[in-house]
């Protein structure tokens, strides 16, 4: 994913939520719907968190530092992590919460036509910023499926926004369905039950954004697409011969760290390697370009070697379990 295609889908996002959340709010004081409510705070609580991952894509920019040597790409994670502990406090919690409380005590609804109105102004704000998403999305993912793109993405921003705003969509239709029984029927049940269906939503969606940012802050190898190319470039049939275990990290969404020990003709003399070392790092870089710290160690070959890994407890040659 490009980091202009995220900021672009984040900036669309924020800018939707905001009019949304000033338009539910008016809403709410309207006609005391506590769907309306739970809505409301589910805008706020989306604003906060594209505001919060604007500001994790600004700081993962910064230049490595001595105590940071690897940079500050994983603080796009970070950021991510604390979308997913918003989304389910602030946003599932507080609307399931509110739901139940309107049902223990339900109300009727008061000029309802103001909750109808918003409603149908942020589902076409929302539709705005899912299509937008949805766009860029597509040009990130590639041939992958949808939901194998969102369990697989190393870059955070577009898998959250999508989650977020299909979320939002289907948070609008049972706030409407809420606000429409409670009408119908006169029974201000309804509405607290449309505002703890919203609750239960947010929480699911905040579950699955945890999950996956985990995994990417604990530290993922790359796919297995790009560890099969990293193996052949390093390979030139020559002075490497073989790949005899590697290990690769993503330090950032655009930053992959590989660890690798080689295998070298033991003619071979120590300029040789060094110079089949530096061609096989320019081989790398050429073929993944998110390549930017490469070690290699090169050493004779042999299948004791290979079937031991980087450690005694290491899988041989592998890329690392799949996050799922």
């Amino acid at each position: 994913m490009s980091t202009e295609g995220g900021t672009k889908a984040l900036v669309a996002a924020l800018s939707a939520n905001l009019a949304i959340a000033v338009g539910k709010f008016t809403a709410f004081a309207f006609t005391g719907s506590s769907s309306m409510l739970a809505e409301g705070v589910h805008s706020v609580a989306d604003s906060g968190n594209q505001v919060l991952l604007l500001i994790g894509g600004k700081r993962s920019t910064r230049e490595a530092s001595e105590q940071h040597p690897f940079g500050y790409g994983r603080e796009r994670y970070v950021y991510g992590f604390l979308v997913s502990i918003v989304l389910f406090s602030l946003g599932g919690m507080f609307a399931a919460y509110e739901g139940v409380e309107k049902i223990i005590h339900p109300h009727e609804l008061r000029d309802w036509g103001w909750a109808v109105g918003v409603l149908v102004f942020a589902v076409v704000m929302e539709g705005w910023s899912f299509w937008t998403a949805f766009q860029e999305s597509a040009k990130a993912k590639g041939s992958l499926g949808w939901s194998e793109y969102i369990r697989r993405a190393k870059a955070p921003e577009l898998p959250i926004v999508l989650l977020e705003d299909s979320g939002a969509l289907i948070g609008l239709v049972l706030a409407l369905l809420g606000v429409g029984l409670t009408v119908i029927t006169g029974n201000g049940v309804w509405d607290g039950i449309g505002s703890l269906c919203i609750g239960l939503l947010l929480i699911v969606i905040a579950l699955v954004l945890a999950s996956e940012t985990k995994s990417l802050l604990i530290g993922e190898s790359a796919d297995k697409e790009v560890v099969a190319e990293i193996r052949d470039a390093l390979v030139d049939h020559d002075t490497v011969t073989d790949v005899i275990h590697m290990r690769t990290l993503h330090v950032g969404p655009e930053e992959l760290l590989i660890a690798a020990k080689i295998a070298v003709n033991a003619e071979d003399t120590a300029a040789q390697v060094a110079a089949a070392i530096d061609a096989a790092e320019a081989r790398v870089r050429r073929a993944v370009p998110i390549a930017r710290a490469i070690y290699l160690e090169p050493d004779i070959y042999s299948a004791e070697k290979a079937a031991a890994g980087p450690d005694p407890e290491a899988t041989p040659g592998g890329p690392g379990p799949d996050r799922h």
